[in-house]
């Protein structure tokens, strides 16, 4: 696909995305009210649901990626499947609360649909296995992260654009993906008139999912076996707080599928008293993230698992250091 062409069909998916995100705004605001509570960072009562303007936008994004050439019909209509069951039983569970247990079992079915589409078109079972694992790995860290304004965007957004840079061959895929994000984004940040709900988070961590299981070979094929390392990066602000925390919460012996305030983002914006210098902070730690990712790979001289695990090792001391500074202070 040509660059006006991409740039043209990215303008026309953000245009989708925010024309859905506005109808669902004026749809939530009498049906989809996510209330203040002890378990949630917000204060005032707001929609949500919003998230459904950027699965609009994906779905129309994937038949105009197959008109285009872009993306077999197999893989996509595949990948189509499987949003449209992420984004179903988050939409259910934004009008009426389901069990996690339930959720996860279609998360885990998405799985399979997307690595079955994308085994039938590459033949390789090892990117099927990684589609598999990561459909519900990115459903429920974005599930989990999606707590303050803005943040679950804009780090999607973040790794779409590095996923963007790293493999060309996947390019007009992240940037679509990318647009539909922005369509959403001014809903709700820097003030939130939305959320993204259930049908949005899961939605992005669908998407990231499937780019992830797409960008893996093209990265494999152009500079060896290990170079889909360099994926973590940008995921990793949001993969170490949920990991982390998550594991904090079991040894704990809490109720850890529940929901809560502990992850360190939410600690940090209730201590700033700032949704807005939160994302803003973990923004700039996964566009660094990116910025190293791309500059290691395109220089081709460095060990991909020796940046991998540096750059994870050094997120895991900062959300330690953050951690005890908050607590402190």
């Amino acid at each position: 696909m040509s660059t006006p062409a991409v740039l043209w069909t990215s303008l026309a998916l953000a245009a989708v995305s925010a024309l859905g995100t506005w109808l669902t705004l004026r749809y939530a605001r009498r049906r989809l009210l996510d209330l203040p509570g002890e378990r949630r960072s917000h204060t005032v009562p707001t929609p949500r649901g919003g998230g459904l303007g950027i699965t609009i936008a994906l779905l129309a994004g994937t038949a105009l990626a197959v008109a285009g050439g872009v993306l077999a019909p197999l893989p996509a209509l595949a990948f189509a499947a499987g949003l449209l069951l992420v984004a179903g039983i988050g939409w259910i569970d934004d009008h009426r609360p389901l069990s996690p247990w339930s959720r996860l079992a279609v998360q885990c079915l998405a799985g399979l649909v997307l690595a079955a589409g994308l085994y039938a078109g590459q033949g390789d079972w090892r990117w099927a296995l990684l589609a598999c694992a990561a459909v519900p790995v990115l459903v429920n860290v974005w599930n989990f992260m999606d707590g303050i304004d803005g943040i679950a965007t804009s780090q999607a957004m973040i790794a779409l654009a590095t996923f963007a840079f790293l493999a060309p061959p996947v390019a007009a895929l992240a940037w679509g993906a990318f647009a539909a994000c922005c369509g959403f984004l001014p809903f709700n940040y820097p003030r939130a008139r939305i959320f993204l709900g259930d049908v949005g988070s899961g939605t992005l961590g669908y998407l990231l999912a499937a780019m992830v299981a797409w960008t893996a070979p093209a990265l494999a094929r152009e500079g060896g076996a290990l170079q889909p390392l360099f994926l973590l990066l940008p995921l990793s602000t949001f993969l170490v707080d949920a990991s982390l925390t998550l594991g904090r919460r079991v040894l704990r012996g809490e109720r850890w599928w529940l929901p809560h305030v502990s992850h360190l983002y939410q600690r940090w914006a209730k201590r700033a008293g700032s949704h807005v210098r939160v994302s803003q902070g973990y923004g700039l730690f996964s566009l660094l993230a990116g910025w190293v990712a791309y500059g290691a790979h395109a220089s081709g001289t460095v060990r991909p698992a020796a940046v991998a695990g540096t750059w994870l090792a050094l997120a895991v001391v900062l959300w330690l250091l953050q951690g005890r500074r908050i607590q402190h202070t």
